[in-house]
C-alpha cells in the first residue's frame, strides 16, 4: 500500500444465511480524499462500512486498516442525551482507550465548534449539532480515515452545509472520509470519487463527472445520470 493510500479493501464479500450482501468488493480511499458509497436501498452500504469500522468480520476479504486506525460514526447516534456534551466525549475517549483524554475532549469540542455547548446535556441540542457530536466520538482517536453512514439524513439544510464544511476541513487536513448517502446530489457536491453498488456488487468506481459520462448523454442532471447507470445495468 502506498503511501497516498489511506485505506484499502480487497474482495470483500459478507454473506448473512443464504444471502449474499457483499460481492467481492475492491477499493481504496487515498488520503485527504472524501468517498461516496451509493446504490439503492439494500445495495450493502452499509454492511461495507460495517466491514471497514470492524463492527462486522467479511466472510472473505481483507481490509488494510485496523479497526483501531479507523473512526466508525453509524447512521444512528450512539452518543447519550443525558450526558452532557463535554461527559459523551469524554466517556468515548475513555472507551477508545486515547492516552489523554481530556486533551482529546477539549480537541474535538474546539475542532467541531462545540466549545461553547460543552456543559449542555445533549438531548437539547439541534439534530445538527447532536450528529457533530458523534463525528468528534468518531474523531476523538485522531484517525487516519473516517466513516460516516448517511452523515447528514436527519439535519435541515443549514446545519447539513455546516455539517459538510466540517468534513471537507477534515478532509483537507489529511483525513480520508468514505460516506454512504441517499442524497446523490450530495456525493455530486461533495465527493471526490464515488462508488456505486448494487445487490452487493461494485459497478462503478470513479468520480461523479465520469459516471456522468458513462451514461453517455448530457441531457440528465447527476441524480438522473445515477437512474439511467442503474438502469442501464439491469437494477
Amino acid at each position: 500500500m502506498s503511501d497516498a493510500v489511506a485505506l484499502e479493501a480487497r474482495d470483500l464479500s459478507r454473506r448473512f444465511g443464504e444471502r449474499e450482501a457483499l460481492r467481492g468488493v475492491s477499493f481504496r480511499a487515498d488520503r485527504g480524499e472524501t468517498l461516496a458509497v451509493i446504490g439503492p436501498n439494500g445495495a450493502g452500504k452499509t454492511t461495507l462500512l460495517s466491514i471497514l469500522g470492524g463492527v462486522l468480520a467479511p466472510t472473505a476479504g481483507s481490509v488494510s486498516r485496523a479497526p483501531r486506525d479507523v473512526g466508525w460514526v453509524p447512521q444512528q447516534p450512539a452518543v447519550y442525551g443525558k450526558l452532557t456534551v463535554a461527559e459523551n466525549l469524554r466517556l468515548f475517549a475513555k472507551l477508545e482507550r486515547v492516552a489523554d483524554p481530556e486533551a482529546a475532549v477539549a480537541r474535538m469540542l474546539e475542532q467541531t465548534g462545540l466549545a461553547d455547548r460543552a456543559g449542555d446535556q445533549l438531548g437539547t441540542l439541534s439534530g445538527g449539532n447532536r450528529q457533530r457530536v458523534n463525528i468528534a466520538a468518531g474523531l476523538l482517536a485522531d484517525p487516519d480515515v473516517l466513516l460516516l453512514d448517511e452523515p447528514s439524513s436527519s439535519v435541515d439544510p443549514r446545519q447539513r452545509e455546516r455539517l459538510w464544511g466540517f468534513v471537507e476541513g477534515l478532509a483537507r487536513a489529511g483525513t480520508a472520509v468514505v460516506f454512504t448517502t441517499h442524497n446523490v446530489s450530495e456525493a455530486e457536491r461533495y465527493a471526490d470519487r464515488v462508488l456505486v453498488l448494487a445487490d452487493g456488487e461494485l459497478l462503478f468506481e470513479g468520480t461523479p463527472a465520469s459516471l456522468h459520462e458513462a451514461v453517455g448523454t448530457d441531457l440528465y442532471d447527476f441524480e438522473e445520470a445515477f437512474v439511467a447507470f442503474l438502469r442501464e445495468r439491469g437494477h
